[in-house]
C-alpha cells in the first residue's frame, strides 16, 4: 500500500524551486517551464494551478493543471496525490499529457471518476535535435506576417482537426484558438511557406526556454504531401529555432504516424523519451 501525502498549490514564492526541478529535464518539461518563465505561478496569469508534491525546500514533483494536465517528475506516490486532488476538483482540462508512466497511472486513477476519454494516444515518441540539419532547408519558409493571419488560419484549423480529431472552432466558436494563432504570429514563432496565397507548409515554435524549444502544428497541404515539402520545411524551422530561440529543438509525435517520424529523422531528430496523451 502506498503512503500518499497531500499535494499543495504552489505560488510565486516557489518559483525558483519549481524552475530548478523543471530544468532537470528541459526537453520533457519545455511546455510547463515556458509557461512558468513567462508568467510565474499565479493561477490567474498561469491559466491554471501548479500542484507540488513535497515540502518547500524539498519539492519532488509537479503537476500543471490548466487547459492541459501535465505531470512532471511524478513517481507513483506523487501521481496518487495529484489524482486525489484532480478527482476532488473535477475535470477542467481538455487533455492529460506527459511521460507515459506518469500519465498512464494518473489516468488509471482518474478514469473511474472522469469517465471515458474521447481518445488515448498511448505512445508518442519525444524527439529532439541539437545539430543543424544535413538536408537542405526550404528558402521560402519564413515567419508569417500579422497581415497573413487570415491566410494561415484555415491551415491551422485543418491541422488541429486532423491531429486532435475535433475542430478548434467548437465550444467558443474558435475564439481562443484564433487568439493563440495570432499570438504566435505576433511574437515571431509561426513559420510557413505561402505560395500565391496558399499555405504549402507550416509549423510553430509553441514553447521556448533558454535550454530548449518545442515545434508543434507541423502541416503540409494534403494535395502536396509526398513531394519533400515537409523535410525541407522542417529543416528551415529547425535552423530558425536554433538561431533564434534555443540550442535544442524538440517535438512529440504519434507512434503510428510513420510518415512524420521518417521526416523528422531525416532532419536529424532522434527519439529520446515517450509521452502519452489522454484527450477529452
Amino acid at each position: 500500500m502506498l503512503r500518499t501525502s497531500a499535494s499543495r498549490v504552489l505560488d510565486d514564492n516557489d518559483r525558483d524551486e519549481v524552475l530548478a526541478l523543471l530544468d532537470t529535464d528541459p526537453v520533457a518539461n519545455v511546455f510547463v517551464s515556458s509557461r512558468v518563465r513567462a508568467v510565474g505561478l499565479n493561477p490567474a496569469r498561469l491559466g491554471g494551478q501548479m500542484w507540488g508534491f513535497g515540502p518547500r525546500g524539498g519539492l519532488v514533483s509537479l503537476c500543471y493543471a490548466g487547459a492541459n494536465m501535465v505531470p512532471v517528475n511524478a513517481g507513483p506516490e506523487a501521481v496518487h496525490a495529484f489524482a486525489d486532488r484532480a478527482r476532488k476538483q473535477g475535470r477542467r482540462c481538455s487533455s492529460i499529457v506527459g511521460p507515459v508512466d506518469a500519465v498512464s497511472l494518473l489516468w488509471e486513477r482518474l478514469e473511474p471518476h472522469w469517465g471515458r476519454a474521447r481518445a488515448i494516444r498511448w505512445a508518442q515518441p519525444v524527439m529532439a535535435t541539437s545539430s543543424k540539419p544535413d538536408v537542405a532547408a526550404d528558402p521560402l519558409v519564413r515567419r508569417v506576417r500579422p497581415e497573413e493571419f487570415d491566410v494561415l488560419l484555415p491551415a491551422c484549423v485543418a491541422m488541429f482537426t486532423e491531429e486532435v480529431g475535433v475542430s478548434p472552432n467548437l465550444g467558443d466558436g474558435g475564439a481562443l484558438y484564433r487568439t493563440r494563432v495570432a499570438e504566435l504570429i505576433r511574437i515571431g514563432r509561426s513559420y510557413a511557406r505561402i505560395d500565391d496565397g496558399r499555405v504549402v507548409f507550416k509549423a510553430e515554435v509553441g514553447a521556448v526556454t533558454p535550454q530548449a524549444c518545442q515545434i508543434q502544428g507541423v502541416w503540409v497541404a494534403p494535395e502536396l504531401r509526398g513531394r519533400g515539402y515537409a523535410v525541407a520545411g522542417m529543416a528551415a524551422v529547425v535552423e530558425a529555432a536554433m538561431s533564434c530561440f534555443a540550442p535544442v529543438v524538440s517535438l512529440y509525435v504519434n507512434d503510428f504516424n510513420h510518415a512524420a517520424r521518417a521526416v523528422y529523422r531525416k532532419v536529424g531528430f532522434r527519439e529520446i523519451d515517450t509521452f502519452m496523451s489522454v484527450l477529452f
